[in-house]
């Protein structure tokens, strides 16, 4: 596939549609940038089942034992029961396991056991996944209530008040122990407080074993070693490409953290990693979120290999060279602001291969590192991701979307006219300086607001990307080319916060995931302090939102900015779970009702994620690799068996 006939929509399935992203002047690289481009992507797919298997400890079994149900099928594959099998497994891969990427409820078979196991039965025992001695009956036996009982597991990370969190999440962070025992076990190690503390538990499964709680490090020759070793062997290719020597030393310590899996040899390479900003290539590849953990402690497998948008970057520059003023005139006490800001860098990039928890689904912005020690004294690395935004924009263009939702033809207009740019602008603040600003105060424990902290942390970056959207700084860089641009960010902000966002929740389900907790905090809480500023309307049945004054909003964005980072330096749990708890999780069920009900007209899937494109080097007659050459035409079943078999380690 050329660049002429590139198709950024491509195939649907349940509420999912796959789309893909162009390696925008990808051709322009040089050879070894390209080389150090491919044997990074090669890392970043190697550690998928790491990802698929943190998520629960079945996923792999599953996985394995449908791929074999689905490729030795020699039915009719129009058949009802084949055609959901298809579908939950197209989920499964979608969402490296078996609960949903976004909401964590488990998926709903909606094939037979009856047809399972018949299929299984008509299977070689040798490409089955049985352990070794187990019996087919055995592994039916084990998986088959994990699949078809919905009270089994039902939620990856469950975050609800009041109950277990660990005991009641099906992640493979924690195994025969509380959520008190794990609190306990962590808050004993940060006995000795340090102002460089390491992130502990980041890169470790924390077990009971006959009553004692234990560490199990994810590490050469610890759990999850055959993947590791070919993640360095990938690593060890790519120091020969490296385009500077710091860079090369980065991805040394990157090597020497995986062999080791010594938390301060991270902290090494996180410093490291950000103060290389010469090289033109760039890559995360680690034990990096903590969403995946009710607790807020492990860190989930991911990798992103990138290259530099150069002409983009420029805005992103502008914004982070300008960091000490956005700080100094931050609406936030003075204790919470950094008297001096450090080493804040900012790109906009290319996404050139995807893994791990950032595929297929991925974000359009990164702020790295999370340790706020590091943040404080080193400051943090940002990146806005353009050929994901551009494939994002492209495939919303003409769909109905602001038609239905949209509450008047002025609003739409400036949706139209401005909405794209305002998307990017916010994205750049919220990552670029949100996530960078303020400060913890002395002896705060990063971790004092729990299974709250990162709602809280993702909220405090989005008000203050919303705060300076409309400052007339933003004319003043050029950033936006009218004083009331920022207007449709307000605008759709809201919307989303207070109503369209619920297309993403299921019936009777609460909201779980934390940037959707985030912005249903913002925007409830707004709504319900703005004295008018903003309401919710009917007209012909349907609800909308309806915004009469746009400065006030500013003003409550401010307020809420000011008491959000307060709890974030304080570290005050109470007030977290008090906020969080009052705007950030029930869902209005007659709203919900509506809004489903309209999108479902639209005929728009409400998730997203990418195929990745295929790079192959191209060799010389001795062997060498002379190109790397990409290819977009892979398809999402063939892309995902041709993973599970060049990349199944585990």
């Amino acid at each position: 596939m050329n660049q002429l006939d590139f198709c950024y929509s491509d195939e649907r399935f349940a509420d999912i549609q796959l789309l893909r992203y162009r390696l925008n002047g990808f051709e322009k690289l040089s050879k070894n940038q390209k080389l150090l481009v491919y044997y990074l992507s090669e890392a970043a797919l190697c550690g998928r089942d790491i990802t698929t298997d943190q998520n629960c400890k079945y996923n792999l079994r599953i996985r394995k034992l449908l791929e074999s149900v689905y490729t030795e099928y020699s039915g009719n594959r129009e058949n009802e029961d084949f055609l959901a099998l298809e579908i939950y497994l197209k989920r499964l891969w979608f969402s490296n396991g078996i609960h949903h990427h976004y909401g964590c409820e488990k998926f709903t078979a909606h094939f037979s056991e009856d047809f399972l196991l018949s299929e299984i039965n008509k299977i070689p025992v040798s490409k089955l996944p049985l352990f070794e001695e187990e019996t087919v009956s055995d592994m039916c036996n084990e998986l088959f209530p994990v699949i078809f009982d919905p009270s089994i597991l039902k939620k990856r990370v469950n975050k609800t008040d009041g109950e277990d969190l660990v005991l009641t999440s099906a992640c493979n962070f924690y195994e025969n122990l509380s959520q008190q025992e794990a609190e306990d076990f962590y808050a004993q190690k940060k006995k000795h407080k340090s102002d460089r503390m390491p992130s502990f538990g980041l890169n470790s499964k924390l077990v009971k074993e006959n009553g004692e709680i234990k560490e199990v490090t994810w590490k050469v020759d610890g759990l999850y070693d055959k993947p590791i070793q070919h993640i360095i062997r990938w690593l060890e290719k790519s120091l020969s490409v490296a385009e500077n020597t710091l860079q090369r030393e980065v991805i040394e310590s990157l090597i020497e953290y995986y062999k080791t899996g010594d938390l301060s040899i991270f902290d090494d390479y996180s410093i490291k990693w950000l103060s290389e900003v010469d090289g033109q290539i760039d890559f995360i590849n680690g034990f990096i979120e903590v969403y995946g953990d009710p607790l807020g402690i492990k860190g989930t497998w991911e990798s992103l290999v990138e290259y530099r948008d150069v002409e983009a970057t420029k805005r992103t520059k502008l914004i982070s060279s300008n960091a000490q003023w956005f700080e100094d005139n931050s609406p936030i006490d003075n204790r919470f602001r950094k008297a001096v800001v450090k080493g804040v860098s900012a790109n906009v990039i290319c996404a050139a291969m995807l893994g791990g928890e950032e595929y297929p689904s991925t974000a359009i912005g990164i702020n790295l590192p999370n340790a706020d020690w590091i943040r404080a004294e080193y400051g943090s690395k940002s990146i806005t991701i353009s050929n994901i935004t551009e494939a994002y924009n492209k495939s919303a263009k003409g769909n109905g979307f602001l038609d239905e939702f949209v509450v008047d033809d002025e609003t739409h207009s400036l949706i139209e006219e401005y909405g794209d740019v305002c998307d990017n602008l916010h994205t750049d603040l919220h990552e670029c300086l949100g996530h960078g600003s303020g400060q913890l105060l002395p002896g705060v424990d990063p971790d004092a607001l729990k299974s709250y902290g990162s709602t809280i942390e993702e909220a405090r970056a989005d008000l203050f990307g919303l705060y300076y959207i409309a400052d007339n700084k933003m004319l003043e860089l050029g950033l936006l080319p009218d004083k009331n641009a920022y207007k449709a960010q307000y605008y759709t902000y809201l919307m989303n916060g207070l109503m369209t966002q619920l297309t993403r929740i299921t019936p009777g389900n609460q909201i779980e995931e934390a940037h959707m907790r985030n912005r249903a905090l913002i925007s409830r809480w707004v709504y319900k302090h703005s004295c008018g500023a903003v309401k919710l309307i009917h007209k012909d049945g349907k609800t909308y939102v309806k915004i009469e004054n746009y400065n006030i909003l500013r003003d409550l964005f401010a307020k809420l900015l000011m008491e959000i980072q307060r709890i974030k330096s304080e570290g005050d749990f109470t007030a977290a779970r008090s906020i969080v708890e009052e705007y950030a999780i029930t869902v209005d069920p007659q709203l919900h009702e509506e809004i489903l009900h309209r999108y479902s007209n639209l005929n728009i899937a409400p998730y997203k994620g990418f195929i990745n494109p295929v790079l192959s080097p191209v060799r010389n007659e001795k062997g060498e690799i002379e190109d790397i050459v990409v290819d977009y035409t892979e398809s999402y079943v063939n892309q995902m068996l041709r993973y599970s078999s060049e990349y199944g380690y585990l």
